[in-house]
């Protein structure tokens, strides 16, 4: 049985809205109005002000009346035992899955979720949810151990997903890039999930919330197709793919 509960949110701004602003209606329902004690993940800020990222999420999320506290390198393990929730931050997710697994901690995560404790992560933090973090937007500045993250979901995401052609501009668009994946990994979808989305796990169930469609690729018999996704949409269905990835 599947005890996951899995939040991941896109973004943490949509739009000018201030930080988390949009987040913290959806992190409050997730998780409930009981005080309870958070383990902030940082380690997607490049910086490694952890304090500043902290006090900056702390104001954010201020009016839920949590107890969220910072995991530091030195406290990792302890920390994040004892706490009732794991939420992770934006940032750079090379960054963010190198640290975990250079402090030994993907497997104590993955074991407390699997064990009941919600997960909560937005960008990068809902990135490294996914099967691999092969679909990300990052730039590669630092090189984990490996790209395969938590697994909580059997397919890939492409959090701030946007698909716009700049004139002049004569890279490939997200559409692209998103399809070539697709192409070296047929039978793996790709989520993106634009501004303002998420998608949230309750146990078996999955399904997709947002103030515009997702979209999917999938690759099958060479061809790649591209649907999206309206708000409201169970993927539950999702979950049932197999993961065969070339990486």
């Amino acid at each position: 049985m599947n005890d996951h509960r899995i939040l991941a949110l896109s973004s943490s701004r949509v739009g000018n809205s201030g930080y988390l602003e949009f987040a913290a209606p959806e992190i409050k329902d997730f998780l409930g109005p009981k005080p309870i004690n958070i383990a902030f993940i940082p380690f997607a800020a490049v910086t490694n002000d952890y304090e500043h990222y902290h006090a900056i999420v702390q104001e954010g999320l201020k009016q839920l009346g949590y107890n969220i506290q910072l995991v530091t390198p030195g406290e990792a393990k302890a920390t994040l035992s004892q706490a009732d929730a794991i939420m992770v931050g934006g940032g750079n997710t090379f960054k963010l899955l190198h640290d975990l697994y250079a402090l030994d901690l993907v497997d104590l995560v993955k074991t407390k979720v699997a064990r009941g404790t919600p997960y909560v992560g937005w960008s990068a933090g809902a990135n490294i949810a996914g099967a691999t973090i092969c679909t990300t937007n990052d730039m590669p500045i630092i090189q984990p151990l490996s790209f395969t993250s938590l697994g909580f979901f059997s397919f890939q995401l492409n959090p701030h997903y946007i698909n716009q052609k700049v004139e002049g501009h004569n890279g490939e668009t997200r559409d692209e890039r998103l399809t070539e994946f697709t192409q070296l990994n047929p039978g793996i979808p790709v989520v993106g999930l634009p501004e303002g989305s998420l998608l949230r796990m309750e146990g078996e169930n999955l399904y997709y919330k947002g103030m515009a469609p997702a979209v999917m690729f999938i690759g099958k018999n060479s061809q790649v197709s591209r649907e999206e996704i309206s708000p409201g949409t169970d993927l539950t269905h999702l979950q049932s793919q197999s993961m065969r990835l070339s990486v």
